[in-house]
């Protein structure tokens, strides 16, 4: 970078900061009495704001737009009638304010990359002063080299976590405003004390101010160096695709063929065997998507063709990566219960991952009909590989279970068999802690900690698979990009210990949702999602009692509204059980579940409780 150049840059950089400063300057012209009074105002705001991210990105747009549009202002009010370039200044100045306040969702999308570029920038200028200040003295010139690296590597980082920049922008500005306020109050009073006189140019820095400026910045180079090495850890650690899961070149329309397979062992107990498979389906609106599941079955030879459980697991996350055969710990990601027992039954458990999960989306997360037809249709590809493996054959007849969002994944499995793949021969379906009701799952979530992080999957799910809802109509302005960050991380990545900082900050403060989810296109859309269809076979839904995601109220209104429609069913609850203790190896559940399991494979009738519910 030439002289020039660096003072150019210098100078638009120092422009800019003035310009952002456009109120402060305003408020040192302002009556004593009016500066201490927006002195406890600060203090009030700026204590609020540092506890809540979005109100506090929402004030900084508009503390920014507003200075813009004042500085602007007064460029048109101080230029002279021939300074033609301070009026196009001035003008430009106010349409960029205006724009700020108005494009508020804009100015939060482009303020990770600006606050980025601002400490590269940053960087490079006072590297440039450190290396060519002559004249300067020594320290001040190896502060200014180690603040640079420090700024250049926290730029580098902003580019990499720009949910994290935005909390990061929030909690600073909401502090910088106590600051602010304070420093006006105190300087007040002291003018005040002082009989408003003014302090002379400051005096030089002594030794130890010098040494403690150089200690500063080799504590903000060792954090911008620690900040950088948890991102690149955490990001290591998420999971990544492999070739597997790519779609062949030909792919038939026909929904269930087999496409490829291979041997398994991720997480396998000792005494089984699994195989991953690739196989054709169908998505909400019948379109053909390609999805991807693990079959797993005990060792032990059998004696006869093994019964069938098909697993619809739980939530893991939206993006592709997350699929339960992805991930470290295939089967309990999605919480699969009574894993050693169905091996030691010898039975075979089919788990798909979902459409969209391993492979290209979208997902149907909490889309029942999706959901239900890549479960069905894993089914069926498994039975196209036991004709291929020995010890496979399977039995006509299919038992499904699921949790969670599996356990809605496995309510719509139970409605939508007999017409969609009625030769599968589902002789019994068993949802636990089942998200049944869409709406009051979703009206749940705000009073959820770290539900925004939930949120954000319904969000991109709704928004992606369904013309009609905008993910823009839904989601606040300032929420977005933590919205999409979230939605793009798994929950056993260690990455999500961000989305649930973020999450939990989120909550604290306000929805992410800028109009009530539960109304409109979106509302619409999530009450057909709410699994209503008769279930022409055995059901037993299942339910912790301290569940506080799927709220047990709800459950109890859904399913008195199932038996008030003539749907037979079991429904037990689970006391002290919260949504993953249900399905826990202490849970009363487990022993329950595997023997009503046993009769559904011995054929045995079911009698269900409605009579006996309150």
């Amino acid at each position: 970078m030439s002289e020039s150049n660096f003072s150019t840059t210098s100078r638009t950089t120092s422009t800019l900061g003035q310009r952002a400063r456009a109120l402060p300057a305003l408020l040192a012209r302002a009556p004593w009495w009016l500066s201490l009074v927006v002195g406890a105002l600060c203090v009030w705001l700026g204590f609020t704001l540092a506890s809540k991210p979005l109100s506090s990105l929402g004030a900084l747009t508009f503390y920014l737009g507003a200075s813009f549009i004042i500085s602007g202002v007064a460029d048109l009010i101080e230029r002279d009638e021939s300074d033609s370039v301070r009026m196009i200044l001035g003008w430009g100045w106010i349409v960029a304010g205006a724009v700020m306040l108005v494009w508020t969702g804009g100015t939060m999308a482009v303020l990770p990359a600006f606050v980025a570029i601002s400490l590269i920038v940053s960087g490079l200028i006072r590297g440039i002063g450190g290396i060519r200040g002559a004249g300067r003295p020594a320290d001040e010139r190896l502060a200014a080299t180690i603040f640079a690296l420090a700024d250049l590597i926290l730029g580098v980082v902003a580019l990499a976590w720009p949910d994290v920049t935005l909390l990061i922008v929030a909690v600073l500005f909401g502090v910088r405003t106590l600051v602010f306020g304070l420093g006006r109050i105190w300087n007040t009073l002291t003018q005040l004390w002082r009989g408003r006189r003014r302090s002379t140019a400051p005096a030089p820095l002594n030794t130890l101010q010098r040494w403690l400026r150089v200690t500063g910045a080799v504590l903000s180079l060792a954090l911008a160096v620690a900040a950088a090495g948890l991102g690149a850890q955490l990001r290591d650690g998420a999971p990544q695709l492999s070739a597997f899961y790519d779609a062949p070149e030909t792919v038939p329309s026909q929904p269930g063929v087999l496409l490829k397979s291979e041997a398994f062992t991720t997480a396998v107990p000792a005494n089984a065997k699994a195989w991953r498979i690739l196989y054709t389906t169908t998505l909400d609106d019948k379109t053909p998507a390609v999805a991807s599941a693990v079959i797993l079955t005990s060792t032990k030879p059998a004696s006869g063709p093994r019964p069938v459980v098909a697993w619809a697991h739980g939530t893991t996350g939206y993006a592709p990566a997350c699929a339960p055969s992805n991930l470290p710990e295939p089967f309990s990601s999605g919480a699969m219960p009574a894993l050693d027992e169905i091996v030691d039954n010898g039975w075979v458990v089919v788990t798909t991952d979902y459409a969209g999960l391993g492979t290209q989306g979208p997902q149907p997360y909490l889309i029942g009909q999706g959901e239900a037809r890549s479960v069905l249709d894993s089914v069926r590809a498994a039975k196209a590989l036991d004709t291929q493996q020995a010890d496979l054959e399977m039995v006509p007849e299919t038992i499904v279970w699921g949790h969670s969002q599996g356990g809605q994944a496995a309510l719509w499995t139970g409605g939508l068999a007999s017409t969609y793949a009625p030769e599968l021969a589902i002789t019994g379906v068993a949802a636990m802690a089942p998200a049944s009701d869409a709406i009051g799952l979703v009206k749940n979530m705000p009073n959820l900690a770290g539900g925004s992080l939930f949120a954000s999957y319904v969000a991109a799910a709704y928004a992606d698979t369904y013309p009609d809802v905008s993910f823009n109509d839904y989601i606040t302005p300032v929420a977005r990009t933590f919205v999409r960050e979230m939605s793009a991380r798994c929950l056993s990545e260690p990455g999500v210990l961000v989305s649930l900082i973020n999450a939990i900050a989120i909550d604290k403060d306000k929805t992410v949702f800028s109009k009530d989810p539960t109304t409109g296109a979106m509302g619409d859309r999530l009450r057909q999602n709410t699994p209503v269809l008769p279930i022409p076979f055995p059901l037993f839904i299942a339910q912790g009692e301290t569940d506080t995601l799927v709220v047990p109220s709800v459950q109890d209104a859904y399913v008195a509204g199932r038996c008030a429609e003539g749907q037979e069913l079991t429904y037990k609850k689970y006391a002290g059980k919260d949504h993953m203790g249900v399905v826990s190896p202490d849970s009363p559940l487990i022993a329950e579940l595997l023997a009503w399991t046993q009769d559904r494979i011995a054929g045995k009738p079911a009698t269900g409780n409605c009579n006996d519910l309150p």
